[in-house]
């Protein structure tokens, strides 16, 4: 698949799914809710995330407790790097919560706060996927990468790259990976 292709088949094939997930946090009513559903890791049909799927209730529960009592310094970060900082801080020496964890919680709380990532992070799979570009590190701005993804959030494309990590790698054998200076950037779908 060429990157154009796998951006095409990303946003017929799983964007709408995506963007159903974090509207999910954003339309909840209170912060304490939104906390709570991102912790226990509960997607639009009330089942836990596949990427959480292992990870004990009673750590989740644990997880919510520590975020309920940081809730107003939650709300009132100013973006969602720095809210996604106080996340990890807060649960990421808890044993059996990784970095994808740790990313996916504050991703969840970030679109109730209306704080969407601009930088695209880095873990597990979208590690390999990055590789394809030579991109190494825990993030990076979006518009380092081919025109392709321009079409995408960075989230988006933080999924992407786990999606398609074997797709990329048999693309950048057939296409020559160029950086580009800028892009156009994504506008967040709002919630109705």
């Amino acid at each position: 698949m060429t990157f154009d292709e796998i951006v095409n088949d990303y946003t017929y094939e799983y964007r709408d799914e995506a963007r159903a997930e974090m509207c999910l946090f954003e339309i909840q009513r209170t912060p304490s809710v939104a906390i709570r559903k991102a912790a226990l890791c509960e997607l639009p049909s009330g089942k836990r995330h596949p990427h959480q799927r292992r990870i004990p209730r009673a750590l989740l529960e644990q997880v919510e407790a520590r975020l309920q009592r940081i809730r107003r310094k939650l709300a009132k970060t100013a973006d969602f790097a720095a809210l996604h900082r106080l996340v990890e801080g807060e649960i990421g020496n808890i044993m059996g919560i990784g970095v994808l964890t740790a990313y996916d919680i504050s991703h969840r709380i970030g679109a109730h706060f209306g704080k969407a990532p601009r930088l695209v992070y880095l873990h597990a799979g979208t590690k390999t996927g990055a590789r394809v570009f030579n991109i190494r590190g825990d993030s990076f701005a979006p518009k380092i990468l081919p025109k392709a993804f321009s079409r995408l959030a960075p989230s988006e494309i933080e999924d992407c790259l786990c999606i398609y990590k074997d797709d990329l790698r048999e693309g950048a054998r057939t296409q020559t990976v160029r950086r580009k200076s800028g892009c156009v950037a994504a506008v967040r779908q709002r919630c109705a």
